[in-house]
């Protein structure tokens, strides 16, 4: 067959048509074209532009940090550039880390142990101690301290530093004028102005031997000096002075914490105190409370941080404020809105100071109800009596005697007093409940549930304040929480311990083993305070 004949073949058989599903172009491209490259997609450089973009302010952002981690070396070797420059510029210090000294540290940091930065700091020390020579030729005192503390800092040699300190102090003495600061300290002494000023005597003995520590007329004027203030102390310690007694003991110690007389004087104003507190602890069992108060007063002025003055104090107005709530109780309101004040003011976070403003908010409302009663009919006042004693009688059976508020047996009772003082209901309910609460406590009590014999005892005092019982039951409570307590501690119960100590502290002040008791919670406290 001819090559014709084999074109010729081909014209007679049909040719089906093909479609490149590979071709990114659509179906109407002309199939002629061949596909150009990928790069030529516009879609694809857009993202290559976008992540160009990003590459570049990763690098920018990240420059600092990544040339740290690269190239460690050239940040250690810039800082012990700008060191070189600073001690140069005679930057020594600088709290802005501009100085010498803390470029010289920072690259120290970077890098332990290359040796450059521990030299640069050794020259830095030399030059601190040249520049404070150069300023004792000034006479410029206080930049000389400045710089001779850097040299000392740095450790530069002690005996060079020594020698500069003593021509500084006695440089400081020629200007000073010794003579004239020891004839003032003399004529201040003999006026009897001791301390309190830099005019007084004993700041300026300081002045003369901060100059010259072996000066005889002022080591000599300052012991003396310190013996008066100390007898002015033992002066006051006697007429119970304590906040003024500790303040001249203190200043005594700070000119010359080794003076013969200062130990004698600490212990006098030690005893003090202790009799203050232990005067002040009795006078709140007795219930004479101003005394107390003044007492706690007295040892908190002189120890600011005594934990007995603080609580013995919270006890005071603690005792205000039950106090508050029996002249409530004799709708005595004046009376009752002062011995809340004085509770305020003595002990502002204390339950029992809340507990009284409620008695006292309770007290005038039934006052209220009571000169609103006339008005109301026969029938109408005894529904409601009533009413009141059948809420009485399910909070008694709750054990709901004070809480809570307004719906309290005790509340209700009152309630029903105001509203029918006269009713035999009313009367009938006020003797059933007294015995009721008593026997409530000494359950309670027997029984080991502490709190809830402490709820009886406070319904207790309130419905009958001026119960001679309730002297012993205090008592008997105060020692109960003593011995719970105790069991407490020594289960680890720091926390249970401390409210234990504080709940007899305000039961009974001088209840036997109170202070056995503090002595072991306060042992115990220090043993994990930080």
């Amino acid at each position: 067959m001819t090559r014709e004949d084999h074109h010729g073949a081909g014209r007679g058989r049909r040719i089906e048509p093909r479609i490149d599903w590979t071709h990114t172009a659509g179906l109407d491209a002309d199939p002629r074209r061949a596909p150009g490259p990928v790069w030529r997609d516009r879609r694809h450089w857009r993202w290559a532009v976008a992540a160009a973009i990003g590459f570049i302010l990763l690098v920018i952002v990240l420059r600092q940090p990544l040339a740290d981690m690269v190239w460690p070396q050239t940040r250690i070797q810039s800082l012990l550039d700008q060191a070189d420059q600073a001690l140069r510029a005679g930057r020594l210090d600088a709290a802005d880390g501009s100085g010498a000294r803390q470029l010289y540290e920072a690259a120290q940091a970077l890098d332990n142990d290359r040796t450059e930065a521990a030299d640069g700091l050794r020259r830095v020390a030399l030059a601190a101690l040249q520049s404070a020579d150069a300023a004792l030729q000034q006479n410029r005192f206080d930049d000389v301290r400045a710089r001779l503390a850097l040299a000392r800092d740095l450790q530069v040699p002690r005996p060079q530093a020594d020698a500069l300190a003593a021509r500084l102090r006695a440089r400081e003495a020629e200007h000073a004028g010794i003579d004239g600061l020891l004839a003032a300290a003399a004529r201040a002494h003999a006026d009897e102005h001791l301390w309190g000023g830099d005019d007084t005597a004993l700041p300026l003995y300081r002045r003369v031997l901060a100059l010259q520590p072996t000066r005889i007329e002022a080591l000599e004027g300052r012991e003396d000096a310190l013996s008066d203030l100390l007898q002015e102390a033992g002066s006051q310690l006697r007429r119970g002075e304590l906040g003024e007694a500790a303040a001249r003991i203190a200043a005594a110690r700070t000119f010359d914490a080794g003076h013969v007389d200062l130990p004698q004087a600490e212990a006098a104003l030690a005893a003090a105190v202790d009799a203050r507190r232990r005067a002040g602890t009795r006078d709140l069992a007795r219930g004479r409370l101003a005394s107390a108060r003044a007492a706690y007063e007295a040892v908190a002025s002189a120890l600011p941080d005594d934990a007995a003055a603080r609580q013995g104090l919270e006890q005071v107005g603690i005792a205000h404020a039950r106090q508050a709530e029996r002249e409530a109780g004799d709708f005595n309101f004046a009376q009752a809105q002062q011995e809340l004040r004085l509770a305020r003011e003595l002990a502002p976070q204390a339950a029992g100071v809340a507990q009284a403003e409620q008695a006292v908010a309770r007290a005038r409302q039934a006052r209220q109800r009571q000169n609103a009663a006339p008005s109301m009919t026969a029938r109408e006042r005894d529904r409601r009596v009533g009413v009141l004693l059948a809420r009485m009688a399910h909070a008694e059976a709750q054990g709901q005697w004070l809480t809570p508020p307004g719906e309290s047996a005790y509340d209700t009772l009152r309630a029903a007093q105001a509203l029918s003082p006269e009713s035999a209901a009313v009367k009938q309910a006020a003797i059933r409940l007294m015995p009721a609460v008593r026997t409530c406590y000494e359950d309670e009590l027997r029984a080991n549930r502490i709190r809830r014999a402490q709820a009886c005892q406070q319904a207790w005092q309130t419905l009958e304040p001026r119960d001679p019982a309730l002297q012993d039951a205090r008592r008997r409570l105060a020692e109960k929480w003593i011995a719970v307590g105790t069991e407490r501690l020594g289960a680890g119960d720091l926390a249970f311990a401390g409210q234990a100590l504080q709940e007899a502290r305000r039961l009974d002040g001088a209840v036997a083993g109170l202070d056995d008791f503090a002595s072991r919670v306060r042992v115990a406290q220090a043993a994990i305070a930080p």
